[in-house]
């Protein structure tokens, strides 16, 4: 793991960087101004796919964590060193967002990142000033001074609290890298790290797995959210050295106290999430397009494997066209997982839920309270005087940021906004084996 002590590097050029940097990206892709950042759901649209965490480390200080894959950086052997070497700009406004929108600290880091055999990632550590009792965002700019590319995060996170996820951090048992993801598998060991002060015990809240799918987005429904009880309370001895493990599909709660209502959540949720590579895994998103019955007949099959293939096969109508329904289908469960997981998959989620069934959308305005998607709808043109006008029009979905203790990912569809779905249409037109497309009217 990086300090950022020696990986500053100020100078003229630098200077020059940032205020192109600032300059260039504030037309295209500035934060809550109404610009579009549907790239950031667009994997085709994003040249790297950076990881974020944050820990709140004391009341004045917490510390922002980057993480690099090494297969998604460009390195160039292009330097006096003749080293090869991934540039990156990375640019940091805090913004304290518990009433209004205030600037609270920046920082601006130039990393040249040297390429290690055998190294998979490379994380980095950005110390940002804080308050206690504070909401706030992160705005994160990345450049890719070589690639000359730009990705975008938004990260939320608050100190107003001693015993929140945001005062924990998970590393790896054996490695001691740090977990950026709350999902880990059945026999993935790790350390879990409270960082505000000693503790004796843990206490280890265990719920069931949320099975529930939400409602059509025509329907004016309150949203499917966990509302029961933990099955489970264990109490262990704490140490962060002691490795620790989720035995089974689930919802795992760590607190420092009994009667805290708050902590750190991990999440079990198979073998194979995010991906899904079995016929009964692979079922159960099938929910979106088909009835309970058939799903409960696709379950209950003595092989479910050439059931689900019956299913596509009767969509597409050929097994060709079955084979790029499925490909579709699932890529996007998987990118929903990727993107929208909170206490529970990505795919179960309502943002989920709109990403499988019409895609990756192609607008997204976000806020600090949530974020809006739109899909556009056949360009409408016009003639006056010989001259044609053509309009751009988008069906909207509105999601709202729900506040809970278990995810700072969870995002509910403001129903009594979207009144004109074409849901309908959409499901009747994967189970035609077209991939509906709203812009697409005449099913081509």
């Amino acid at each position: 793991m990086k300090t950022l002590s020696d990986i500053k590097n100020p100078g003229l050029l630098l200077t020059l960087l940032i205020a192109l940097f600032f300059t260039s990206c504030k037309s295209t892709q500035p934060a809550f101004d109404n610009k579009d950042l549907s790239y950031l759901y667009n994997p085709t649209r994003n040249p790297i796919s950076p990881r974020y965490n944050v820990t709140n480390q004391s009341e004045e200080t917490s510390v922002l964590s980057v993480k690099f894959f090494a297969t998604d950086l460009y390195f160039s052997e292009a330097n006096p060193q003749g080293l090869p070497t991934s540039a990156m700009l990375v640019t940091v406004k805090l913004f304290d967002i518990s009433q209004g929108r205030i600037l609270a600290d920046t920082a601006v880091y130039n990393l040249n990142i040297i390429k290690t055999t055998g190294t998979p990632e490379y994380v980095y550590n950005i110390p940002l000033k804080v308050e206690k009792e504070r909401n706030y965002m992160a705005e994160i700019k990345i450049l890719d001074r070589l690639r000359l590319q730009v990705v975008q995060a938004f990260v939320p996170f608050n100190t107003n609290s001693l015993f929140n996820s945001y005062n924990f951090k998970t590393l790896g048992h054996f490695e001691k890298n740090l977990l950026f993801n709350p999902v880990v598998r059945e026999n993935e060991y790790f350390n879990l790290i409270y960082n505000r002060g000693p503790v004796d015990s843990l206490y280890i809240s265990y719920f069931k797995p949320f099975s529930e799918i939400p409602y059509p987005p025509s329907m004016i429904l309150p949203e499917k959210t966990l509302d029961y009880e933990p099955e489970k309370l264990v109490a262990i001895h704490y140490s962060d050295t002691m490795p620790l493990m989720l035995p089974r599909q689930g919802i795992y709660m760590f607190s420092t106290g009994r009667d805290i209502k708050e902590g750190y959540t991990l999440l079990n949720f198979g073998t194979d999430y995010p991906s899904m590579t079995t016929p009964e895994a692979m079922i159960e998103p099938l929910a979106y397009l088909a009835s309970s019955d058939e799903v409960a007949g696709l379950r209950s099959a003595l092989k479910p494997k050439a059931a689900l293939d019956e299913f596509w096969i009767r969509c597409g109508g050929n097994v060709e066209k079955a084979r790029e329904l499925i490909r579709i289908y699932y890529t996007r469960v998987q990118y929903s997982n990727y993107y929208f997981t909170s206490y529970k998959e990505g795919w179960r989620t309502e943002r989920g839920m709109i990403y499988i069934i019409y895609g990756p959308p192609d607008k997204v305005y976000k806020t600090s309270e949530g974020e809006s998607w739109g899909y556009k709808k056949p360009v409408l043109k016009s003639s006056w005087g010989g001259r044609y006008s053509v309009k751009e029009e988008y069906l909207f979905f509105n999601f709202k940021k729900k506040e809970n203790i278990y995810s700072d990912n969870d995002f509910f569809l403001s129903r009594s906004e979207t009144l004109v779905t074409y849901w309908d249409k959409a499901i009747s037109n994967w189970r035609k084996g077209i991939v509906f497309r709203l812009d697409n009217p005449d099913d081509i």
